[in-house]
């Protein structure tokens, strides 16, 4: 049984990954509190009702079939995340060299990103434990 087809579980991969890439950024920015001129970055919101629609649309939509020899399909395989992109996020001060990153408002949020990633982990194994007790034969 291939799982990578449940929009469900491909929306939780894809925040799992949003959520690990924002830390990464939140990092940087960290090692760079010091560096002059640097600006501050972060990633645009994760919304889930975009995702929610994205996998609505995926599911509806297909590429045209022209010709009787030519494969039915979807352009790009469901859950397939790709890249986030991040932007510049100045905090709430800059530093007279030009540095905008607050050292409390990184960790901010990064035990924010800590937290939904927490949060999305647990919902996905509780979900993969649903999936393998309803495929579980009777009486176990």
């Amino acid at each position: 049984m291939d799982i990578s087809g449940i929009p469900l579980l491909s929306m939780l991969r894809q925040r799992l990954g949003y959520e690990g890439q924002r830390q990464r950024v939140i990092a940087q920015n960290v090692a760079n509190a010091d560096t002059p001129g640097f600006v501050g970055r972060d990633l645009k919101a994760f919304s889930f009702s975009a995702q929610v629609q994205s996998q609505a649309g995926l599911a509806m939509m297909g590429p045209a079939k022209t010709e009787s020899g030519h494969m039915s399909g979807t352009t790009r395989r469901p859950g397939g995340g790709g890249a986030f992109r991040s932007a510049k996020a100045p905090d709430s001060e800059t530093t007279l060299d030009g540095n905008t990153v607050v050292l409390e408002d990184q960790m901010i949020k990064m035990n924010e990103s800590r937290m939904q990633y927490e949060a999305a982990i647990g919902f996905y194994q509780k979900s993969m434990a649903l999936l393998r007790m309803a495929a579980r034969p009777p009486g176990r």
